[in-house]
């Protein structure tokens, strides 16, 4: 599972394509890093990034839709994961300014040194993130936390979830991902199949965290990967092979080239 898309996926995506379906890729990372996968795919693909709330053409670099959180709310989230012991991550769509690095940071940082200059992304460590927000005013996408405290994560998540308006979603265990309200990716396939009079009943969705359910359910034809967890299955309307086993290949194969 080194996160790299097959050269059979790749092959399949392409015949898809060809057939005059449109392609999207859809993922919590922000659009300067999740670029990358659409330009590996070599179609006109625009980018769901950071959980729907920041769509992007690739090739245009047109923005197609964003959303962010306001400065208020930005500053209290702050105040608050700290008060919990944890280092917030602020987002803008290619900066993420935190005054540490850890976890999801240390992973940009790693993928940074294998990436072209133009898919890298900012990394800001300050001393003072309340001024680096204030100097971001306006701008910032999500936060995420991550810890190996699953305990007080999950009670931090809990409190963000009932105490607030605001999309609280994971990707990863013990992380959470906080995003202005009503943003999901459900929400951000919506937007883009509304862009192309596209219904939902002709949208295929594919994921393998929680933060997939949503447009799983949004999707005509919600498609679980076979390494997904439980409540990603119990989502969707069929389960494929896992991803090491181009489990996103055979999906395509079986629903759209084959029929």
């Amino acid at each position: 599972d080194n996160k790299q898309i097959t050269e059979k996926t790749k092959k399949v995506i392409n015949l898809a394509s060809k057939k005059g379906v449109k392609i999207a890729v859809c993922t919590g990372r922000i659009f300067a890093s999740a670029r990358i996968y659409a330009e590996t795919i070599g179609t006109k693909t625009p980018v769901i990034a950071s959980n729907g709330a920041y769509i992007r053409d690739k090739d245009t670099n047109k923005v197609i839709y964003e959303k962010y959180l306001k400065t208020d709310e930005v500053l209290k989230l702050a105040e608050l994961t700290k008060k919990y012991g944890f280092y917030p991550h602020f987002y803008t769509y290619n900066t993420i300014m935190s005054e540490k690095m850890v976890f999801s940071s240390k992973n940009y940082n790693e993928w940074n040194k294998v990436l072209p200059d133009d898919a890298k992304v900012n990394i800001v460590i300050c001393s003072s993130l309340k001024d680096k927000v204030l100097e971001y005013n306006g701008k910032i996408i999500k936060m995420v936390v991550a810890s190996d405290e699953s305990i007080r994560i999950n009670e931090l998540r809990n409190k963000i979830q009932n105490e607030s308006n605001l999309s609280v979603v994971s990707s990863f265990p013990n992380s959470f991902e906080v995003m202005p309200y009503g943003t999901s990716k459900g929400n951000g396939v919506k937007i883009l199949a509304d862009k192309y009079n596209i219904p939902p009943e002709e949208v295929i969705c594919v994921g393998d965290s929680e933060n997939d359910i949503s447009m799983i359910q949004y999707a005509g034809l919600g498609i679980a990967m076979g390494n997904a967890t439980e409540d990603v299955k119990m989502a969707a309307d069929y389960i494929t092979d896992t991803n090491e086993n181009d489990g996103v290949a055979k999906a395509i194969e079986r629903f759209v080239l084959n029929n």
